[in-house]
């Protein structure tokens, strides 16, 4: 029996029409109307698509936008400066300057310089850790999208063997807090591998719930799972382009192999990736809830 495929950008779409009526409630009942600012860095062009379809996301659910385009030669300081102007303005109450930087500005001073309240992306330290003691008020994107894939895929998650592979601050460790956690849509036993792992595959095969952000492609492998796996692929490399231009991507899991065993798996693209700029939106909406007392 083949593999259910759990497609993140069906899941997105239901969550962004629960998002349009909630953001319009807020509007009639509270006159309150969530507020995103973007600021990217430079040209890069795959962080320029990325900021354009948050700032479209936006406009479609509702939700005021503004957008900072700044030259790639912006100081460490007019950065600092820009934030700081954010994080005291009424209007803007979710804060994301676009990464990766130019390589002169110092990442980390730029994020932790964001109003925690204001950290939709969740990785100022003060969310990282009030995550860590599971009271958060926002949790990273991504890792949250998976746990609602999770969620309404009817993935048993509650006592579940769950393996993570790979520890990035961006994925790999948040997952693990989140679904480790004494609530609703966690209770699971977690392990993580990384690159100093002695045997992955050990690990791998034991998986209930599998979740691959690996950054490497074709990592996870059919002999590495068990039979009746969920797994979640959080990986995306670009291997070629069709002859009509479109890119072909992978990702860390070897889809034709790992689906024959799965009990569900997410496609590649059209998975986990859907996910993130919804979250995000959701974010941004409590932090408006938050800003006006309202959560």
């Amino acid at each position: 029996m083949a593999a259910m495929l759990i497609k993140g950008a069906e899941v997105a779409a239901q969550i962004r029409e629960e998002l349009k009526k909630e953001i319009a409630d807020l509007k009639a009942k509270h006159n309150l109307v969530p507020g995103l600012v973007t600021v990217l860095v430079g040209a890069d062009p795959a962080s320029q698509v990325y900021v354009g379809q948050k700032e479209k996301t936006s406009k479609e659910l509702g939700i005021y936008s503004e957008r900072y385009d700044l030259p790639e030669k912006t100081t460490q300081n007019e950065l600092i400066a820009l934030v700081q102007k954010l994080n005291k303005n009424p209007k803007i109450h979710g804060i994301l300057v676009q990464l990766p930087l130019p390589k002169h500005l110092n990442e980390e001073e730029v994020l932790y310089t964001i109003d925690p309240k204001k950290d939709v992306d969740g990785f100022h330290p003060v969310n990282v850790g009030k995550l860590m003691i599971g009271n958060p008020d926002y949790m990273p994107c991504t890792p949250a999208g998976i746990q609602q894939l999770l969620i309404r895929s009817g993935t048993q998650i509650e006592g579940a063997e769950v393996v993570v592979v790979g520890r990035s601050n961006i994925v790999g460790k948040p997952i693990a807090n989140i679904l480790l956690q004494k609530a609703p849509g966690a209770n699971a036993t977690v392990t993580i591998c990384h690159t100093r792992t002695r045997d992955i595959a050990f690990h791998t095969r034991r998986a209930d719930i599998l979740i691959v952000a690996a950054g490497k492609a074709k990592t996870v492998t059919g002999d590495m799972v068990k039979e009746g796996v969920t797994v979640f692929d959080v990986g995306g490399e670009e291997i070629g382009k069709t002859a009509g231009g479109k890119r072909i991507l992978v990702g860390d899991v070897y889809f034709e192999s790992v689906s024959k065993k799965a009990r569900a798996i997410t496609p590649v693209p059209g998975g986990v990736g859907p996910m993130t700029i919804t979250m995000l939106m959701l974010n941004t909406v409590r932090a408006a809830k938050v800003a006006a007392g309202l959560k």
